[in-house]
């Protein structure tokens, strides 16, 4: 069947628009959209170019790897292409894939090699006589870029090559951490908190480790490049000569590793595809876990010979395929720019966006941070903007896509009042970086403290959410978290609660009533007061009337608490305010003293343990419960301070490769529970 008018239009303006954002990805460093919407403008044109083929053009976009390169650097011809990958969205593609090599290949079984997909630059390195003699970008997979002396400032890749084969080109991924990002980031952050402070405009900040580390290899200055600190992952041989003949594709890898080139630590050999999705829901998981930015997983048949026999379409290997996680970055319409008050008043900027699917779920709302994160960022209402939400992590405005900035747009002013009925100044005290509302009776303020102490980080009564809070608040049945405990059947009933909900919500209330004293403290909102500390003091003191009557230097004394906590917590209980919610409290039937009694030995005083991965006699609270039992510091994180670090099954490998440089002992499980009998590693 003939393509329509409407088929036919649609498929020129698709290829216009990945010509131009392949420019903007590949060429300029400074895409306009993410690389899932890229992904499907490209998935609607393989559609339509297969349903209609007689569209096909000569040369379709769709087999062209990358763009072409810029005039910035000297071109370099590849001996050998260098080609894209295909992709697999999910797992029936993934399935599919395999099908496909399985039927290529006449078997049923197919050993492959899994490897993380960095979000980096495409490069290659070539080697002569064992000296490096070139670097370059992949460009449009026939031509690219002569990056040498650039390259030659990257920590790690190896100058010089012994034993030396003839030719050896090496393929990888060059790619800035996570660490490096950040470095650089605040950087910029900080220069433009300069420039606006001068009254000058503020320069665009880099969104993602991808573009800053493209764009810092393309640096015209290598000094620059050099202080970028960017990094390597080799994964391929290119054009050869007088080097071992390989049979696998992880024995080429293990001659790249001998030689001195890095490898990725996290490469697996699987024998079937089961073992490749499991592979890739793990790290799918886990991702956020790696010191760098991986956006999938990347497998490829390990037996050299059998490559050979699939061979390639005109763009990519049939032996490998790209599995593509869903994304942690999306544009969208910045629609306003918004603020709300939390229950110390803090006056937090965020986004009203135009819904966008972003890691799986639907976003409408993204934080700004601060008044300075506004101004440094420049993100102003009408913006595109590019949005990320990495795993469990809040949304977040990353910065605007400046190119598609409307032309009469001016910067966002933070607002002089706050946005309750009260209409109270907004104050921004001297040295803080927090701007706030200080009026006591400001019923947002009063809201989030009440949805803060029955959240489950507080008091956890369930089915007491944010709804219920505004339902009550609203009608004046709560003014504090104190008239919690004096709610009545009745009460809920006339508010319009139905019958059933009323019991689930009394009930809930009735069973906090004895909550432990370190839940009661933290849900009381005490600034600086954390689980931690709170611990610290209900084990100390055994009351909340004796933490109250507690001076400020016995509150500084105890361990893990100090002098900032300390004055926190004295000044809270100094508040008429709060001390009539205690009276309430204790009215209400809360109790003060439950405090669970610990008759453990106290083997792991001043040492602090960190566990990664599954244990299989203890669970991750189990573990943390154990170590703070006797005495220790159960950290989310490696430091020079770690006593230890405990390794289950699938450990996060940032936690263990920071464990290696730091020198801190790994040790198991069984190690682990002589370690909490007696305080001494093995």
């Amino acid at each position: 069947m003939a393509a329509s008018k409407r088929v036919v239009a649609r498929a020129n303006e698709l290829r216009e628009l990945i010509a131009f954002h392949n420019d903007r990805y590949f060429g300029d460093d400074d895409p306009e959209i993410s690389d899932a919407e890229f992904d499907e403008l490209v998935r609607e044109l393989r559609t339509i170019e297969t349903d209609h083929p007689e569209l096909v053009p000569t040369t379709s976009l769709l087999d062209v790897p990358g763009a072409p390169r810029s005039t910035t650097f000297a071109p370099v011809t590849h001996r050998m292409p260098m080609t894209s990958l295909d992709n697999a969205m999910d797992h029936d593609e993934l399935a599919a894939w395999g099908e496909r090599v399985s039927k290529g290949l006449s078997v049923e079984s197919v050993r492959y090699v899994c490897e993380l997909k960095i979000d980096g630059l495409a490069l290659s390195l070539r080697f002569e006589g064992g000296d490096f003699v070139q670097a370059a970008t992949r460009g449009d997979g026939k031509t690219g870029e002569d990056v040498t002396a650039n390259v030659r400032t990257i920590a790690g890749i190896p100058q010089r090559l012994a034993p030396a084969p003839a030719v050896l080109e090496v393929r990888g991924e060059v790619y800035m951490s996570k660490g490096a990002f950040e470095k650089l980031r605040n950087e910029k952050l900080r220069d433009n908190e300069a420039r606006v402070a001068a009254g000058k405009k503020p320069q665009p900040v880099p969104a993602n480790p991808r573009n800053a580390g493209a764009g810092s290899l393309r640096q015209k200055d290598p000094g620059v490049t050099a202080t970028r600190e960017l990094s390597m992952w080799a994964y391929q041989l290119g054009e050869v000569d007088g080097v071992p003949a390989f049979s696998s594709h992880h024995d080429t890898l293990e001659y790249l590793r001998t030689l001195g080139f890095p490898i990725n630590p996290e490469v697996r050999i699987v024998d079937s595809l089961a073992e490749v999705v499991a592979f890739c829901a793990h790290w799918q998981e886990h991702r956020n876990e790696l010191p760098y930015i991986i956006d999938g997983v990347v497998v490829k048949v390990d037996d050299l010979a059998q490559r050979e026999r699939l061979g390639y379409t005109s763009k990519a290997p049939r032996w490998a395929i790209a599995v593509k996680f869903p994304p942690e970055e999306r544009t969208t319409l910045l629609r306003d720019i918004k603020v709300s008050i939390g229950r110390t008043g803090r006056a937090t900027p965020f986004a009203e966006l135009e819904p966008v699917v972003v890691a799986g779920s639907t976003v409408s709302m993204a934080t700004l941070h601060n008044r300075e994160q506004v101004q440094v960022k420049d993100v102003r209402p009408g913006d595109t903007v590019v949005v990320r939400k990495a795993g469990d992590v809040i949304p977040e405005v990353v910065g605007p896509v400046l190119a598609k900035r409307p032309k009469d747009s001016k910067p966002w002013k933070f607002p002089s009042t706050c946005p309750c009925d009260l209409k109270s100044t907004l104050v921004q005290a001297e040295g803080e970086s927090d701007t706030r509302c200080v009026e006591p009776d400001c019923p947002h303020q009063r809201d989030q403290k009440i949805i803060h102490f029955t959240s489950r980080g507080g008091m956890d009564i369930e089915g007491f959410g944010e709804k219920t809070v505004y339902k009550l608040s609203d009608a004046g049945v709560l003014e504090d978290v104190g008239d919690i405990y004096s709610l009545t059947p009745e009460v809920l009933l006339a508010q319009g609660f139905g019958e059933g909900q009323t019991a689930n919500l009394m009930k809930a209330i009735d069973g906090s009533r004895t909550a432990t004293l370190q839940k009661l403290l933290v849900a009381l909102g005490i600034k600086h007061l954390g689980p931690s500390a709170a611990e610290s003091l209900a084990r100390r003191f055994g009351s909340l009337d004796s933490v109250a009557q507690a001076s400020t230097s016995e509150l500084a004394a105890i361990d893990g608490v100090g002098e900032v906590i300390a004055e926190s917590v004295t000044s809270w209980f100094s508040n008429k305010r709060h001390r009539s919610i205690v009276n309430k409290l204790r009215k209400g039937g809360v109790r003060f003293d439950n405090v669970t009694v610990v008759d453990a030995p106290q083997t792991l005083v001043g040492k602090s343990i960190v566990v990664t991965g599954t244990l299989s006699g203890f669970g991750r609270e189990e573990a943390e419960r154990a170590i703070k039992d006797r005495g220790g510091k159960s950290s989310g994180s490696v430091s020079g301070k770690t006593f230890a670090l405990v390794v289950g099954d699938e450990p996060g490998a940032s936690k263990v490769k920071k464990a290696v440089e730091l020198g801190v002992p790994q040790i198991g499980e069984a190690a682990f529970v002589r370690l909490l009998e007696t305080g001494e590693l093995a």
